[in-house]
């Protein structure tokens, strides 16, 4: 049960500029950085409290909303077609 948030949520949030500023990094790893989810969560929180932020907020609300969008679907298939459910 421990496997999802070690391995996957911890690196993401960490690699996701929560405690360094993405704009700091080489051009390559900016690039990679804008896959992570947590980069337009993080920098979210970061603009709605210190008025700074590494990406545009428009687009990191666009992100967020898209990101949020496509797990609903993902989730919702998975209920109706009872993927993997025992009968």
């Amino acid at each position: 049960m421990n496997i999802v948030p070690t391995l996957i949520l911890t690196p993401l949030v960490f690699l996701g500029g929560s405690f360094y500023s993405i704009k700091i990094l080489p051009e390559v790893w900016q690039t990679i950085t804008l896959f992570n989810p947590a980069v337009y969560l993080i920098s979210g929180f970061r603009w709605a409290f210190f008025d700074i932020s590494d990406v545009p907020v428009d687009f990191s609300l666009a992100a967020i909303g898209l990101f949020s969008a496509l797990l609903f679907g993902v989730i919702t298939r998975i209920f109706s077609t009872g993927y993997r459910l025992r009968n």
